[in-house]
């Protein structure tokens, strides 16, 4: 862990002024979320919900993102950051010789429908010896683009900027220093400050926060999570790491929709000083998909069956991609409107450009969402949590429908490249799981359906992978028809079914991808030298394609493989247990932070990898020569 002297130095000649990006935790009210990174900074916050401009984003920028900075002054002091057990309470703390100080950053959770304040406490308290500490709250309105004005007030102030208002209130006398505010905490062993800065929605100045009601937040969203935790049935192995991945992923759901943001964050690149950097404040239909599987792993039934609900609601016309029912994705209030936009006036983390808000993606042509939607709406029927209605079941007939009649068709992949469409075997996979599983929905509810078509697609589609996406050369599924390049995507073709764990196919294919894309238990999505994806530049490995790799080694009976992958990997966690979307060369974060699916991907290769350890011997999987 760097000292805070360390991070000045790195300053001095221009290589430290972003934190890096596994430095940080997150917090959030299951509407938003912030980033607090070890420097004492909150560094990342849209204040009403994921996908609002930013008033804090030094992140991207620390000159005009906007940060609010709480930090010792003088001495050498060393960070530490941890979360309160089974909590999204977050502790930064710093140690030195004539003190430590702790900085505990939270976000209220009632989870009440009508509690809709934005609040974001950050409390101070000294441990031991005696701490002197700056603390500066410096917004940056809409993502740093708007001038903002400050009316000060002893131990309040408010922020004005193009329509919203920020309001900061503490029990210490707030200083201003030109339209930001400023003091220093004098603070010995025993003593404590508070600081809660609200609003940010609207142009309307919140009312006055007082200290009763901190102390009544905290200990009302401590006793909140600590229930919430308490409510999963998962006992088995790895329990901490895996609820850590769960709180993650209730942090990055929006309460009012139930829909799942992939990250928290938007313009953190794959490639530092490249041009990988996309805006992932939206909900996938895939990332919600695969999310039900892992919630109903944990017991926790009502969270699957709210995404279940918004899974279920969006086939509602034509909207997506060559006429289909389904965008790839949605902003969390189900509205479609993504378009891309470049902030230039951001220099992007460690000067990666552009920086990004809103997909482009969203428009893209991407055949496997029907396949994980129907695969999460089955799932979910099937586990308790999702109940379909005949308009229900009508949708998502018509649904089945347009799969049967157009999945024979290239489109742009799970990996959302922008280098033109091909036949992805993946894509043709999850059709055919598509089909089967509203196959299966069918049988079950004993409702009217047009099987005959579904069936003849599906068999057709199957028939269609096992011949032309199959390398003999390579002995090898390969990423698309005709091509002799490998695709983590794959991994996923046992787990849906579509393929034996143990068929020698699917073994040297699950070998070939662990000599082509395994690198030191890390995998690569593909080689975008040998499939180029239309941008400059490379990636670091895929978080959750490693998570995936463990599951098909363990489920293809190679136990001692699967464990020492999935130890090593959780090595890559940073401090609090948190993973961004990719790893580069020296283990560093990389992408957007945290990644949903990393976290989900972790959470079933988990159990999976645990419910096979506990099997007996004569249960297990025989690997087949």
């Amino acid at each position: 862990m760097k000292t805070l002297q360390m991070m000045e130095a790195e300053r001095a000649i221009g290589t430290g002024d972003y934190v890096p990006i596994a430095e940080h935790g997150l917090i959030g009210n299951l509407r938003t979320a912030a980033l607090a990174d070890t420097s004492g900074a909150i560094s990342w916050y849209c204040p009403g919900r994921f996908d609002a401009p930013s008033v804090f984003a030094s992140l991207l920028d620390p000159d005009r993102g906007g940060l609010f900075r709480i930090a010792p002054i003088g001495e050498e002091w060393t960070a530490r950051q941890l979360y309160l057990p089974d909590s999204a309470v977050l502790v930064t703390r710093f140690l030195g010789e004539q003190g430590v100080a702790e900085v505990v950053d939270f976000m209220p959770v009632t989870g009440r429908a009508t509690d809709t304040m934005d609040l974001l406490v950050r409390m101070v308290r000294v441990v031991r010896g005696e701490v002197r500490l700056d603390v500066r709250c410096a917004p940056r309105f809409d993502y740093g683009r708007a001038d903002h004005s400050l009316a000060h007030d002893g131990e309040s102030a408010v922020f004005r900027a193009s329509g919203r208002a920020v309001r900061i209130d503490s029990d210490r006398k707030l200083m201003p220093d030109g339209e930001d505010i400023t003091t220093v905490l004098d603070m010995v062993a025993g003593e404590q400050a508070w600081f809660a800065v609200s609003g940010g929605v609207d142009e309307q100045v919140p009312r006055r926060v007082t200290a009763a009601e901190v102390d009544g937040r905290y200990r009302s969203t401590l006793d909140w999570w600590h229930r919430w935790v308490s409510a999963s049935t998962y006992r088995g192995r790895w329990r901490e790491t895996i609820m850590r991945s769960a709180i993650t992923l209730k942090l990055l759901t929006y309460s009012p929709t139930g829909a799942l943001v992939a990250a928290p964050t938007a313009g953190l690149p794959e490639q530092i000083g490249g041009e990988r950097n996309w805006d992932y404040r939206y909900a996938w239909i895939r990332d919600a998909s695969l999310s039900v599987h892992a919630l109903l792993r944990l017991g926790y039934v009502d969270e699957a069956r709210r995404l279940f609900r918004w899974l279920s609601a969006r086939p509602g016309g034509v909207g997506g991609a060559n006429g289909g029912p389904l965008q790839i994705m949605y902003r969390v209030d189900g509205s479609s409107d993504l378009d891309e936009h470049t902030l230039s006036h951001l220099d992007g983390y460690r000067s990666s450009r552009p920086v990004r808000i809103g997909n482009g993606a969203a428009h893209q042509l991407q055949l496997d969402i029907y396949g994980e939607m129907l695969d999460a709406i089955w799932t979910a029927y099937k586990g308790g949590a999702g109940r379909l209605g005949t308009s229900g079941w009508e949708r998502l007939c018509r649904l089945a429908d347009w799969v049967a009649a157009h999945w024979d068709q290239p489109d742009e992949g799970i990996w959302e490249t922008r280098g033109g469409r091909k036949h992805f075997v993946y894509a043709r996979v999850m059709s055919w799981v598509a089909l089967d599983r509203t196959i299966r929905l069918a049988r079950e509810l004993g409702w009217p359906a047009e099987t005959t078509g579904w069936t003849a697609a599906r068999d057709e589609i199957h028939k269609q992978v096992m011949s032309q996406g199959w390398n003999p050369q390579r002995q090898s599924f390969v990423q698309a028809y005709g091509s002799d390049v490998l695709d983590a995507a794959l991994l996923v073709m046992p787990l849906v079914g579509f393929i034996s764990d143990t068929e020698p196919k699917w073994l040297s294919t699950l070998d070939a991808i662990g000599d082509a894309l395994v690198s030191d238990s890390l995998v690569y999505r593909y080689d975008p030298l040998a499939s180029p994806d239309g941008l400059l530049g490379h990636e670091g490995t895929f978080s959750m394609c490693t998570f995936w790799y463990v599951e098909t080694l363990a489920r293809a009976g190679r136990l001692a493989d699967a464990r020492f992958v999935f130890e090593k990997m959780l090595t890559y966690g940073n401090h609090v247990g948190l993973y961004a979307e990719e790893l580069g060369l020296h283990g560093e974060h990389l992408g957007n932070f945290p990644q949903a699916f990393t976290h989900l991907a972790l959470i079933n290769a988990a159990i999976t990898l645990n419910d096979f350890l506990d099997m007996p011997d004569e249960r297990r999987p025989a690997e087949l020569a």
